[in-house]
This record gives structure tokens, sequence and C-alpha cells, in this order.
């Protein structure tokens, strides 16, 4: 399908895990630097060759840097937003009612948010400030903070089997484990040689995760045994901004990288790299995969577009 035109640099893209048609774009303007920044809501096209249509936008006056989808209602938004601030958007009120809160507790930009997705109320913001926070959106005020990292924390992602249990990447070079239940991290994972961008956990096995690095590799953990990874995989050319496990086979990943590619990769194959593709003229800095349609993907880039294109086919194929 035709690729979306969007007026900012994007910055990040997530499914809906109620609507197979709808997604959600942080975008900011001047590349993430100075400036604005808005949220889009897309509806995609049930047939592959017409337009993207854009449902909803919301204005802020920083970049957001990250979105989340709710859990629990099908309408709510979090987004991290580079003035420190998290806004709650709500798609099934006017534009006017929007955001529906403005939470403001971190001292820095907000960089990612991410959804309990079994507990379902809660969520978590990791921030410049070398901090996360756990967050209820019921309530106005954090539950929790959490402040071990020595540098900014790039992501924070919740295991998907463990409601209690997250991870957390670090320009300190470290991924660090945590159990809300306790009152520090209870691992940490000396990752990377040079700063860790994102890590996720695998969908299937509760105990692997991945990790993204500025050292261009894209590294799997064992949280049982981590003194060295259960592999490395090489093959993009400049740091790797994010990498997704696939909700639906227990090895695949998908990665976005400053070298302008999208790749996916098998990492229990001996060629790990099962697909790439170079449909961005600049930084590929957001990334993901459709739960609810298998093969569904989405990214988008400092060159203002969003593609949605099926696994195997041409993203820029209209």
């Amino acid at each position: 399908m035709p690729a979306f035109k969007i007026p900012f640099n994007g910055y990040s893209v997530k499914f809906s895990p109620f609507n197979e048609n709808r997604l959600a774009v942080a975008t900011a303007q001047n590349f993430g630097i100075l400036g604005n920044g808005r949220v889009h809501v897309l509806s995609i096209p049930p047939s592959p060759g017409a337009p993207i249509v854009e449902t909803a936008a919301y204005d802020t006056a920083d970049a957001v840097y990250d979105i989340a989808w709710s859990e629990s209602h099908d309408s709510l938004l979090v987004a991290a937003i580079a003035d420190g601030s998290v806004k709650v958007y709500d798609t099934n009120l006017p534009p006017a009612s929007n955001p529906l809160r403005s939470l403001q507790e971190h001292t820095r930009e907000v960089h990612a948010v991410d959804y309990n997705p079994s507990r379902r109320d809660s969520f978590l913001t990791a921030s410049w400030d070398d901090s996360i926070k756990l967050w209820t959106v019921d309530r106005p005020i954090s539950v929790r903070t959490f402040k071990e990292h020595a540098y900014c924390v790039y992501a924070a992602a919740w295991n998907p089997r463990h409601a209690d249990v997250f991870a957390s990447a670090s320009g300190d070079c470290t991924v660090r484990v945590w159990d809300v239940r306790e009152p520090g991290s209870t691992m940490i994972i000396p990752a990377h040689d040079f700063e860790v961008l994102y890590t996720d956990w695998n969908k299937y096995d509760d105990c692997i995760l991945a990790t993204a690095s500025v050292d261009k590799s894209i590294r799997v953990w064992d949280v049982r045994s981590f003194r060295v990874p259960v592999t490395v995989l090489n093959g993009h050319n400049y740091a790797v901004r994010k990498v997704k496990f696939s909700p639906h086979r227990g090895s695949l990943m998908i990665s976005c990288s400053y070298d302008m590619t999208v790749c996916l990769w098998d990492y229990m194959v001996e060629d790990a790299l099962v697909g790439r593709y170079d449909h961005h003229t600049e930084f590929a800095v957001g990334v993901d995969m459709s739960v609810l349609v298998e093969g569904l993907l989405a990214s988008t880039g400092w060159d203002e577009l969003v593609y949605v294109w099926q696994h195997g086919t041409d993203p820029r194929a209209p």
C-alpha cells in the first residue's frame, strides 16, 4: 500500500492490540532536536492498494519520541514527550478534550513508554534523567521510580509472562532486569561495550531478551546464564535503534537502524538474517509487528514516511 507522508520526522510506530487496521505514529519536528511534535492515528485500508488515512492527530509543543496503546482500553494512547511529560490521549474524545492527562515528573526527555500486557492497568516510562517510572492510568502521580542507571534510559520493556518483571536499556551499556516487588534491580547485564538503545523480551520464552546497540549489533541473552550472549547478530552498518520479537514466531525478530534499513532475523538458524528492507532514505528509527495480523510490518523514519507492508512484499509497492 502507498506510504503515508507525515509533516515531521517519524520516531515510533505501534499497531493497536485491539484493531488490526489501526496504527499510531510518534513524530518530531527538526529531527527531535527543537520544535513541535505530533501523534498520528492512522487507519490501514483492508485492500492493499488503497491509501492509509489519518483518523486523528494531536499536536504537542515538544517532540514525541514514543507511543504505546493501552492494553485495557482500545481508544487510549500514552505518549513520551521531549519536555519530560507523559501524555494520555483518548481517540474517542474530540481533539479539544485531549490530552486526557499530562503527567509531569521526569526532569528530562521521556524517550520510551511500554504498557503492561498482562496486568493491563500500568505502564513504564524511560527517560534521559536516568530513571524509569511506573504509572497507572487512574493515578496522577507515578507509583514508583527506578533509578540505578548511570546514564540515559532509552527503553523499558515488560516481560510478557511475568506481570511484575521488566527490563531497561541504557546508555551506561547495561540492561537491568527489575521486579517491581523488589527494592532494586535483580540483574545487571553488561550487554554491550557501547550504548544500549533498546531491549525486548521473547514472547514465547520469558527468559530470553534481545538488545540493540550503537555497536551495530543485536545480542540475544538468556537471563538464566548471561555471562555470554546466546547469539550475536551482525548485519547492520550503523547503530541499531530498535529490535522487537515477533508476537507470532518465537525466534523471529525485526530491527531498524541508522543505516536506513529494516531487517528481519531468525536467531535460531545459522544464517540469521532472513530479510532486509531498504525503503527508507533517512534513519529508520521506528518499527513494529502487528499482534493481530501475522507478517504485517510497519516502519517510520526521518524521511517523514510511514510504511505498512506484509513480510515478503515490497514496502514501496503501491
